[in-house]
C-alpha cells in the first residue's frame, strides 16, 4: 500500500501518467519503500495500453537528491541493522545492490515515453534518473552530482551510463570529487534535452514535451526505444547490468585511514545534520586564487 510519498496521476485521454516523487522535508530523497512504490507504478504503467508517456517530476521546486543516506545501512535490512559492527556482509551487499540496480535498468529501458521535470537538485539517484529519462527539461541553477562519492567511495551508480552520457573527463570529475555543478555548466554538452535559464518554465515545458510525445504512436514509442536500448547495449553497455551493482557493492564497503572523512563514523557520533555539515567542511577547497567570504 503507497505511504503517499510517491503520487500517481493518469490521464487517459491525452495517454500521459505523472510520477511526482512527494518526500519534500527530505528534498525528495526516496527511501526503500518509496523506490518499491515507484517501481511498481512503473511496473503498473508499463502493461497500461491507454499510457503512453510517463512524466517524472518532484514536489516543491526539487526533483530528487536520491536515496536517502539517514541511515545508509537501512538499505540491506534488518540483517544489517542488527550487526555487531553495523555494517552489511559482502554477501547481503551483492544480493540487494543486484535488486537495486534492476530498478536503474527497468527505468533505462522502459517501454513507454519517459520525461524528467528537473529542478532544485537532481543528486545520486536523482542525477541518475534524469540521465536516463528519454526527454529531461533541467532548469539551469538545479544542482547535480553524485555527492554520495565522499562517503561511499567513487564506484557507485551505472558507470557505463554515467561514462557514455557524460562522457571520461566530466563522469570522472564528478565521480572522484563529488562536486555538485549548477546544470548550466553543461548546457553546450547537450546531456539534456532542454536546460532552462528561468526554472518558473520547466514544468510548461516538460508538460508540453508530454503531451507532443503523446500523440506519437504508442507500438511504435516502444520498438523505437527497445531499438535504442540495443544499440546502447552493443555500443556502450555490455556486461553493464553485472558491473554496476557489482563495483556498487565492493567499493562501497571501503576502510578509512584517520585523516580521511568517514561518513558513518560521524552520523554515529554527531547526528545526520551535523555530519552533512563537516562532510562539506571537509571536501571544500578553494581553487587557487579564490577568496572565501
Amino acid at each position: 500500500m503507497s505511504d503517499g510519498r510517491v503520487l500517481l496521476e493518469r490521464d487517459e485521454g491525452t495517454g500521459i501518467a505523472r510520477l511526482t516523487l512527494d518526500n519534500p522535508s527530505r528534498r525528495n530523497a526516496y527511501d526503500p519503500a518509496m523506490r518499491e512504490q515507484l517501481g511498481t507504478y512503473l511496473d503498473e504503467l508499463a502493461v497500461d495500453d491507454a499510457i503512453k508517456v510517463v512524466h517524472l517530476r518532484g514536489t516543491s521546486g526539487v526533483f530528487s537528491t536520491g536515496a536517502d543516506m539517514a541511515n545508509a545501512y537501512a538499505w540491506y535490512g534488518d540483517a544489517a541493522k542488527d550487526s555487531a559492527r553495523r555494517r552489511p556482509s559482502q554477501r547481503r551487499r551483492l544480493s540487494v545492490d543486484r535488486r537495486s540496480f534492476s530498478f536503474y535498468h527497468n527505468f533505462l529501458g522502459y517501454p513507454k515515453a519517459t520525461i524528467a521535470e528537473v529542478q532544485g537538485f537532481a543528486l545520486g539517484g536523482g542525477f541518475e534518473l534524469a540521465l536516463m529519462a528519454d526527454i529531461a527539461i533541467v532548469a539551469g541553477d538545479t544542482r547535480i552530482g553524485m555527492p554520495a562519492t565522499r562517503f561511499l567511495g567513487p564506484a557507485l551508480g551505472s558507470l557505463h551510463m554515467f561514462f557514455y552520457r557524460l562522457g571520461p573527463v566530466l563522469a570522472r570529475r564528478l565521480l572522484l570529487t563529488g562536486d555538485m555543478i549548477p546544470a548550466s555548466d553543461l548546457a553546450h554538452l547537450s546531456i539534456f534535452t532542454e536546460i532552462l535559464d528561468n526554472s518558473d518554465d520547466v514544468h510548461t515545458r516538460a508538460d508540453w514535451w508530454a503531451r507532443k510525445l503523446a500523440r506519437m504512436p504508442a507500438d511504435g514509442i516502444v520498438i523505437a526505444k527497445e531499438a535504442f536500448r540495443l544499440v546502447e547495449q552493443l555500443q556502450a553497455y555490455q556486461g553493464e547490468e553485472v558491473t554496476s551493482y557489482l563495483f556498487h557493492a565492493y567499493g562501497t564497503n571501503l576502510q578509512f585511514q584517520d585523516d580521511e572523512f568517514n561518513f558513518v563514523k560521524t552520523r554515529a557520533e554527531h547526528g545526520t545534520k551535523r555530519a552533512f555539515q563537516l562532510r562539506d567542511e571537509h571536501f571544500d577547497l578553494p581553487s587557487p586564487g579564490t577568496t572565501t567570504g
